[in-house]
């Protein structure tokens, strides 16, 4: 991995970010979590998939969920390209059938923390997987994604003993993007979607001490890029173990 700066970290604003990581913390401490990570694997070509895509808009309007949607491409041979579809989805919900053992992935699937999964059209379970994955204690890294200028932001994480080392994810998204389907079993639908995920790349590796990662905003706002966040989940999959959101409109 490239850009990745370990302790101890060098100038003013690295060691506000490192204050910004202590805080947060302590923080994560009080209440036990950071963000609860919600990941819908969803298709355009599903005609199942349009109630969950809905709820996950309710989702990410809330307080403490970080909700994405990430578009898979194997329902693309029905007759509809999904505009949103990567192969990185597909990837992203295939590593975590294999750490859940699964058999296989569906549309519409919720991943909760990376630690359990749940129709995502079934709002009832939904909401009690979000309530237990919340009141759980696997959640608790401090991570910090802060934008130092408008094309400069860094990921802070904190230090963690006990946990196995985690792969750090950078996801850009789109806030809601509305789409005409024309052909599949969405024929004829106009679709909304919340928190679409245009772009999944890993930018580092955290094995257990504090670090901080450089990111470069200049690309995502030329792209046209509503926000971006940083998940640190388990080497290979699973927990995930802590989460952080950065809105580039506001730079918070």
């Amino acid at each position: 991995m490239h850009g990745i700066r370990r302790t101890g970290l060098t100038g003013f604003a690295a060691a506000i970010l490192v204050l910004g990581v202590i805080s947060a913390s302590a923080a994560v401490r009080a209440d036990d979590r950071s963000p609860t990570v919600v990941e819908l694997f969803t298709s355009q070509g599903c005609s199942s998939c349009p109630p969950a895509d809905e709820y996950l808009g309710e989702l990410a309007r809330r307080d403490g969920l970080i909700a994405l949607s990430f578009h898979v491409d194997y329902w693309d041979y029905i007759g509809w390209k999904d505009t949103f579809a990567l192969p990185q989805s597909t990837a992203r919900q295939r590593r975590h059938g294999k750490s859940f053992n699964a058999r296989y992935v569906y549309t519409p699937e919720m991943v909760i923390d990376g630690i359990v999964d749940v129709v995502g059209s079934r709002i009832d379970d939904v909401e009690r997987t979000i309530a237990e994955a919340r009141r759980s204690t696997r959640n608790l890294l401090p991570v910090a994604l802060v934008a130092s200028t408008r094309d400069r932001a860094t990921i802070g994480i904190g230090a963690g003993s006990g946990m196995s080392s985690a792969d750090v994810w950078l996801i850009e998204f789109d806030a809601e993007r509305t789409v005409d389907v024309l052909r599949g079993e969405n024929s004829g639908r106009r679709l909304t979607y919340h928190n679409v995920v245009r772009n999944i790349r890993q930018v580092g590796r955290w094995r257990g001490d504090v670090m901080e990662i450089p990111v470069d905003l200049a690309p995502m706002r030329e792209a046209g890029r509503d926000g971006c966040v940083v998940i640190v989940q388990k080497e290979g999959g699973g927990p995930v173990f802590g989460a952080a959101r950065l809105h580039l409109a506001s730079g918070e």
